[in-house]
């Protein structure tokens, strides 16, 4: 019986070594990812969001190797994808694509788009010919692009037109599973609207699987059936999207919400200002890792690191406060109160 997750992920780590001295010695690590655990469910979409710096996009990745792991286990459709050898990683690639962030950067702009297509089909020995020339001018169109398309550079794009592009290229060999690298930050609002639309229609069509990483928590909530949190290198929550919006259970999600517009000037918000910077992955705080800027920290979060439990059915948190039973946001006493 085939399993309903496509993807599992269990105590990811990557840390990225300090070195100093003439000789490189290794004085230390930043610890990027640490310890990172999560299944993505064939045909959903998975948010994972955080402020910048926090290692979703590490994670991402490292889960399809384009950096290696430090330790932990990726599997995809039962395979280990961090075990697998060089010949089966290729083929294993298809399998599994990415759309960066930067929609220029991320294009060749030596190569016109048709032969970046072509490349994708060429190197999984898809398509050729007259085959590859009709599977370019049905990607291209069915990313709401011109088949004419296929003879032009990037620089002769637009911003969205180029994301379009790169979404065509990660669906050029037909995956089943695509992480979205913050796909839509760098455009602007009403062309975000049409990625997102365009990335929804096509996971109806094609029964694809997201991972989709921002620090947008209404794009998120768009796009996403569940929602994993995460703090300096780890997930502190994960839940269905509406669960987490409607009742968010770590005090770091609920200062993350509380800074979230709201499109209504007589609505009032309780906002949570959290004190203080977020500590260094190279040199994390002991216990929980949130503790130095949390406004409801006691001595347990200071001495013993909490362990994702799941409080509700689906609904996971790492927080000692949750577990004694304190689910609700901090008092007025910890936030400024201000109209959004």
């Amino acid at each position: 019986m085939e399993s309903e997750n496509l993807l599992e992920v269990r105590d990811l780590k990557k840390y990225f070594p300090i070195r100093k001295g003439l000789l490189g010695r290794t004085v230390g690590a930043v610890r990027a990812v640490d310890g990172v655990s999560f299944d993505v469910k064939r045909g959903e979409t998975l948010g994972l969001v955080g402020e910048s710096g926090c290692g979703k996009t590490t994670a991402g990745r490292v889960i399809l190797r384009l950096i290696p792991a430090t330790s932990g286990s990726v599997v995809f459709g039962g395979q280990d994808v961090l075990a697998l050898p060089k010949g089966e990683l290729r083929a294993m690639r298809r399998r599994m694509q990415i759309i960066f962030q930067d929609p220029y950067s991320s294009l060749n702009p030596r190569l016109t788009v048709g032969a970046m297509l072509q490349e994708a089909l060429s190197i999984h020995k898809l398509a050729s010919g007259q085959a590859a020339r009709d599977r370019i001018a049905e990607l291209l169109d069915l990313v709401g692009l011109a088949p004419d398309h296929a003879r032009r550079y990037p620089h002769e794009f637009s911003g969205g037109q180029r994301q379009r592009i790169g979404v065509a290229r990660a669906m050029a060999v037909k995956p089943e599973l695509i992480i979205c690298d913050e796909p839509v930050s760098a455009l602007d609002v009403s062309i975000q609207a049409q990625i997102l639309n365009l990335l929804e229609d096509l996971q109806k069509q094609l029964g694809l699987t997201y991972i989709f990483v921002a620090h947008d928590l209404s794009v998120v909530r768009h796009i996403s059936d569940r929602m994993a949190v995460m703090y300096l290198g780890r997930i502190v929550e994960i839940a269905p999207s509406d669960a987490v919006y409607d009742m968010p259970l770590h005090p770091y999600t609920q200062a993350l919400l509380s800074a979230v517009p709201v499109p209504d000037p007589a609505r009032k918000r309780r906002r949570i200002l959290l004190a203080g910077d977020i500590p260094s992955p190279a040199n994390p705080p002991p216990g929980c890792t949130f503790h130095t800027r949390c406004p409801a920290v006691q001595d347990i979060c200071r001495r013993e690191a909490p362990s994702l439990r799941e409080i509700h059915p689906g609904h996971w948190v790492s927080c000692h406060l949750v577990e004694q039973g304190a689910t609700h946001a901090p008092g007025p006493s910890a936030v400024t109160l201000s109209a959004t």
